[in-house]
């Protein structure tokens, strides 16, 4: 292969047959027609126009999905309108029940999930591995805690025994989701679960090169209970379709990059509706000088080349120690050089390709640049089409400046840069530098040292002894960015008290706030006066 977008190549699979299927992956379809029709049936679409799916692995044909038109989002919004008004007064018990036959059905259903997401991204199966891992977690964890997060609470009336108040979670409606590629299956449903449990509907639009791996959890959720219309599935480009979700969308959820983030937040604000963002990230590990090397060194090569690197929290940025740079630095270089690299649908693979032409060719860009520019490259830096089309070295950068592109600008690629500190003050200041603050990683020893630096790190997630997965998984910790890394939180209360507007009721008994008995409204300012430093002293908030 030679790295050229199969998506650009003449002709229709569909329209002119097979070629040579022996020898050009491209000439037929890696997957049944059947299944593939099977799921794009679920997307609500009218125009007549379909768009082309190629595997990454090899850049054969998966499927042709139909495109929708500007009056397919209409309906689909009027369809999950009049599903969601009866959606919401289902009992709690009810969705939390649906939500749990979710939660076994995608782990009986995981080695297909597993294909689905491999052929449709191009990652290596471990890292797939983390997709219904995380949604079937996040099924779980708000099936169990729904009661706790959106039943009726009591609050503090302001005359006591007199003024009873009560808070309620109202659902929002419909929830509009624009989800990426990097993650089909978990950004595509780990979103819109919480917003069920709320008692929303949602409409969405995946990415367009991951249509099949979204479209087989819609399938799921049928499957585990929810009604067919509560979730509505419109496809096409983002400028297009996507603008018109923002349009009608009663809330908004946007996982990409962050001047696409900008132009939500403001067309959001326009309708004065509210939104979460989960956009870039520039993202630092700190290795202090009482690290466990052989641990750190691990977890550098999860953090910087799990899924090639197309993970919002991986990391781009490594700061160690000047005690420990280089014993350091020759685990983490060995332990990269070590792994084995594949675009396939097998276990066994410690990294897989990259998702398409263009994100290869920022890869390229940002490693070339810093090699001109005095880069050195400890390991890497050279693409693979012997392996894949879209394949790339996972790649150790030493000596980036800030006038490599690469320095401050977001790679999403399997690229690292390392730098050298002494002072951690001094470490922790470049690891806020930038304008991004999505997630951030230190090893040490030191467990109460390192959660304190923690504190002063402005990133919405920071993993002590982990590259990302224990903030990540932990469903019931909020998760999001800081500064452009984004605005709102999924998981957690956060992320499903973002799908409801909140109530407050309250019932006044006897007492009116208003003057009484003849009493004049000098009388009634004073005994209210009065009661405020009674109810001081009494200790009441």
């Amino acid at each position: 292969m030679n790295g050229q977008n199969p998506a650009a190549t003449p002709g229709d699979p569909a329209v002119d047959g097979p070629h040579d299927p022996e020898h050009d992956p491209t000439a037929s379809y890696a997957l049944e027609p059947d299944y593939t029709e099977a799921l794009t049936r679920r997307v609500l679409a009218t125009s007549g126009r379909t768009a082309a799916v190629h595997s990454p692995l090899d850049g054969a044909p998966l499927a042709h999905v139909p495109q929708s038109s500007d009056e397919d989002v209409t309906e689909a919004f009027r369809r999950a309108r009049v599903a969601q008004e009866q959606w919401a007064r289902t009992p709690l018990e009810q969705r939390s029940e649906a939500m749990m036959r979710l939660h076994d059905l995608i782990l009986d259903r995981q080695e297909e999930i597993l294909d689905l997401i491999v052929r449709e991204s191009g990652k290596a199966r471990k890292h797939a591995f983390d997709e219904p891992l995380h949604v079937a977690l996040t099924a779980r964890y708000y099936a169990r805690t729904a009661r706790r997060h959106l039943r009726p609470r009591r609050a503090s009336g302001v005359v006591p025994v007199l003024t009873r108040v009560g808070v309620n979670q109202v659902p929002k409606g419909v929830v509009g989701i624009i989800s990426p590629w990097n993650y089909p299956f978990t950004m595509a449903l780990c979103d819109g679960l919480p917003a069920l449990m709320a008692g929303n509907a949602v409409v969405s639009k995946p990415d367009s090169q991951t249509m099949l791996s979204a479209l087989l959890g819609l399938e799921l959720l049928e499957q585990a209970g929810f009604p067919r219309d509560l979730w509505q599935v419109v496809a096409g480009k983002g400028s297009e379709v996507g603008t018109a979700i923002i349009d009608r969308a009663d809330y908004v959820c946007f996982t990409g990059s962050t001047a696409t983030g900008r132009t939500v937040a403001r067309r959001c604000a326009e309708r004065l509706i509210g939104c979460s963002l989960e956009l870039g990230g520039k993202n630092p590990m700190l290795v202090l000088r009482d690290a466990d090397l052989e641990k750190a060194a691990e977890g550098a090569v999860r953090a910087s080349f799990s899924n090639a690197g197309q993970l919002c929290v991986a990391m781009e940025r490594m700061f160690v120690s000047d005690q420990v740079y280089d014993r350091f630095v020759e685990r983490f270089v060995a332990r990269t050089k070590a792994m084995t690299l594949g675009a396939s649908m097998d276990w066994g693979n410690d990294m897989g390709s990259l998702i398409s032409a263009e994100q290869l060719a920022t890869v390229v860009a940002h490693v070339d640049d810093a090699v001109a520019k005095g880069a050195t490259v400890l390991t890497g830096g050279r693409p693979r089409p012997d392996l894949g089309p879209y394949m790339y070295e996972p790649t150790i950068l030493e000596g980036v400046t800030p006038e490599m592109t690469c320095f401050g600008d977001e790679t999403f690629g399997p690229v690292i840069a390392l730098y050298r500190f002494h002072d951690e003050a001094d470490a922790v200041a470049r690891a806020n530098a930038g304008g991004y603050g999505l997630n951030a990683s230190i090893y040490s020893q030191d467990g109460a040292r390192a959660r304190q630096l923690a504190s002063e790190i402005r990133c919405g997630t920071v993993n002590v002894n982990e590259a990302f997965a224990a903030t990540f998984a932990s469903i019931d910790a909020p998760m999001g960015g800081m500064h452009q890394s984004g605005m709102g939180r999924r998981q957690g209360a956060e992320g499903v008290h973002r799908f409801t507007e909140t109530q407050a009721v309250a019932t006044q008994r006897l007492l009116r706030f208003a003057p009484q008995l003849g009493m004049s409204d000098e009388t009634y300012a004073a005994a209210m006066t009065l009661n405020l430093r009674l109810l001081k002293k009494l200790g009441r908030a």
